[in-house]
This record gives C-alpha cells, structure tokens and sequence, in this order.
C-alpha cells in the first residue's frame, strides 16, 4: 500500500518554532516527528511514500532524501500555492492507482495499519477516517438556558467527542472529487461525498495518539521514552 504524507502545511500553531522549521521536523526528543513518522510506516510495511511540501519544503526534501535510510521509495509533491489538506492529492492521480492512506505530517500513533486497511476494506467505504475519544475541559462555565432562565450550569465541564486522527485510507474513485490545482481541506471532502451519499465511514483506535501541531500534545511527546525496537512503531511508554 502506498502513503502519501501531507507535509506542505505553515504549522502556524507552533509559531514562533516553525518560523525556522517545518512542522514535521520538529524534534520529538532526539528525532523529528517525520523520522518517527517514516519508521511507523516502513514497520507496518509501507514501502512507497508520496510527500507533499510546500512552506520550506526544501528542508524536508533535504532531511528525507529518496528514503533509502528508511528502506523506503519517497518522492515529493510541490505546492506554488497553498492547496489545503487533500488538495495535493490531485497532483498525484496517476500515481494512486490502488487503496492509499492520507497522513498528516504531525501525528505520532501505534495505529495498526493492516487493520486499518483491512477494515476498509470489508466496509466497502471510499473513505475510511482513523478516529480517537477525546476528552477535552473547556475554559468556560457552560449555562443552559430557556428564555432567558438559567436551567443548568456546569463549571468548566470535559466534554467527550470522536475527533479524527489525520490518518485517512482512500480508494482511487476519492480523487475525482477533489479539484485541480485549487485549495480543498479534508472538511470540504467529507462535506462533498456525505452531500452525493458516498459510503465513508469510522475505524476507532483506542492506542497512542498525539497531534504534534497542539503545544499540550508537542510537549506530551517530550516526556515519553521510544524504543526503536518495537515491531509496530517505536513503542511509548511514560518515563518515571
């Protein structure tokens, strides 16, 4: 199965870090979140990988070379201009020829990628959506209300929703609804095929988790040991 990584974002969220750096070459103790994210793929046996690049791309085409390090086959996209989360994609339809998966360039995870695609698979869906529980406090006393009377008041409750992870398997059929050479986020895909009935659906993972471009999950991410010698990802375990 081939990957595509989505690399070409500004990671305006970890500014001023990534004023200097790209998102994805942000250090996770001694290595970049895309060198652990490379080693996750090439140890759930990925062997080709698509990166999209655009704000200082360079650097990662730099970093990442052909892959060899990696036993992997990486080649690079280009964006001119900045063509949202799945816009890339377009760039690459003669090259996705068989069900893929979309990942965000800052997303560390134990995720099993053969169950995920598996599951895919027996669902019959276009798009399948890796997805994860989280439970977020909110910074403000939360009023219900009926004209105009306060019926309930929850101080700064924690909410509990079903959030997607950045990690996405596609069948090819996806890529004709995703325009040439314009902006197109993953929200406005969804939006498309949920308007056109498509099959899309869930795959719920109950393992590790961190999105990188979050200040709380970047810093989660330096308070954990990875063993290198974990068979599925470098296996996390909180250091005492």
């Amino acid at each position: 199965m081939k990957a595509v990584i989505q690399c070409g974002g500004k990671g305006t969220r970890l500014r001023p870090y990534t004023m200097v750096l790209p998102k994805p070459l942000m250090p996770v103790a001694s290595k970049p979140v895309l060198e652990l994210l490379l080693s996750w793929l090439r140890r759930n046996n990925i062997r080709d990988v698509y990166i999209t690049t655009g704000y200082l791309g360079h650097l990662i085409k730099s970093f990442c070379k052909d892959g060899e390090q990696w036993n992997l086959r990486i080649r690079y996209t280009e964006e001119r201009e900045p063509l949202g989360t799945i816009g890339p994609l377009c760039m690459l339809k003669d090259e996705l020829d068989e069900p893929f998966m979309v990942i965000n360039g800052d997303v560390l995870t134990d995720l099993s990628l053969s169950s995920f695609a598996e599951y895919h698979r027996r669902q019959g869906n276009l798009v399948t959506v890796a997805t994860k529980l989280r439970r977020t406090k909110t910074e403000f006393g939360v009023i219900e209300q009926t004209g105009g009377r306060i019926k309930s008041f929850k101080e700064k409750p924690v909410l509990t929703n079903l959030v997607s992870m950045g990690i996405y398997c596609m069948d090819p059929g996806v890529l004709s609804y995703i325009p040439m050479g314009l902006p197109f986020g993953f929200d406005d895909l969804i939006l498309c095929l949920l308007a056109e009935g498509v099959p899309t659906g869930t795959f719920l993972h109950d393992g590790l988790w961190l999105d990188i471009g979050r200040i709380e999950d970047f810093q989660t991410a330096q308070s954990l040991e990875w063993d290198e010698q974990s068979p599925a990802f470098e296996e996390v375990a909180v250091v005492a």
